[in-house]
């Protein structure tokens, strides 16, 4: 056996190696996606099937009788629906790009070698996960002293802020350069201009993780709108879902109380179903556009502690 054919045995064998564990990659990375794929599939079967087939035969992925009474009941009031939505899309726009805006500059702060007071900031970030005043007093705070009952700040500035964002952030941003830094200020440039400039163009991956974060703790809040909103207009999808879903429970166990037959008048599973679908389907249509950045800020935010 010549050296040149002991030279390409390795090789090959070295190639049909990477091979076989390209198909087991893709085979258990297909089997994870379907697995995450079935339960969406069996919401929106759910939400589209009789009442008296899902209280029969269970939930199934593909439905035997359709319906769609709860959708006609969900929009029954269109107005209000569309209300809520705007409400909702409102508020988490404007509370994603305020609140990315504060943690990014928070965490370039702390991030910065040359702060002096950022071990003790760090610190009093870090003491608030640990300990809070409790919800009596918060709710104090926001409803007798901000006077913000009633307000659409009253859905915002809770969740503006998270200690575990501004950390993530914060490892990011750790990893650049300070040749970047130190460069620009040589040319003239002040540290908002630096952060503006160079930092938050740099941090995509990373604004794009907390980005998709703070957006679905914005969509999802429900909470919020409980204790500090009375009014119809200001109130969230979430919120005005499940006071929805509230009502028609009331009015089944009423109904059954007096004996009569509701499994066809108030299809209370499959308007679950149906809320899942209206609440979830923006953030699954918006997930794919950052899908890219957010796998990315997920890996490289991870490098540092």
């Amino acid at each position: 056996m010549s050296g040149t054919e002991l030279e390409t045995k390795p090789v090959r064998s070295h190639q049909r190696d990477r091979q076989l564990l390209s198909v087991i990659g893709y085979i258990s990375l297909s089997v994870l996606a379907a697995l995450c794929i079935l339960p969406f599939i069996l919401i929106l079967s759910s939400s589209l099937s009789e009442e008296s087939t899902i209280v029969t035969k269970g939930y199934q992925f593909f439905p035997s009788e359709f319906s769609f009474e709860p959708y006609k009941i969900l929009f029954q009031y269109p107005e209000q629906i569309l209300r809520a939505y705007s409400v909702t899309l409102a508020v988490t726009a404007i509370g994603t790009v305020i609140g990315l805006f504060l943690t990014a500059m928070t965490a370039y702060c702390l991030s910065r070698r040359d702060f002096k007071w950022r071990n003790q900031f760090s610190f009093f970030f870090f003491f608030t996960t640990l300990f809070s005043g409790g919800l009596v007093p918060w709710y104090l705070l926001v409803v007798n002293y901000l006077h913000m009952k009633d307000t659409i700040l009253a859905l915002i500035l809770p969740l503006l802020l998270n200690v575990f964002y501004i950390i993530v952030m914060k490892s990011f941003m750790s990893n650049i350069p300070e040749a970047i830094v130190e460069s620009a200020k040589i040319d003239g440039a002040g540290d908002f201009l630096i952060f503006l400039r160079l930092i938050l163009p740099l941090s995509k991956p990373a604004l794009a993780t907390i980005g998709l974060f703070l957006a679905l703790g914005y969509w999802n809040d429900w909470y919020n709108a409980l204790l500090f909103v009375s009014d119809e207009k200001l109130m969230p999808l979430q919120y005005y879902l499940y006071k929805m879903l509230g009502n028609m429970d009331g009015m089944r166990k009423a109904m059954m109380g007096s004996g009569a037959v509701v499994t066809n008048v108030l299809p209370t599973e499959g308007l679950k179903m149906a809320m899942t679908v209206v609440a979830s389907g923006p953030i699954l249509v918006a997930y794919p556009f950052i899908q890219k950045y957010f796998v990315k800020g997920l890996t490289i935010g991870a490098v540092k502690g």
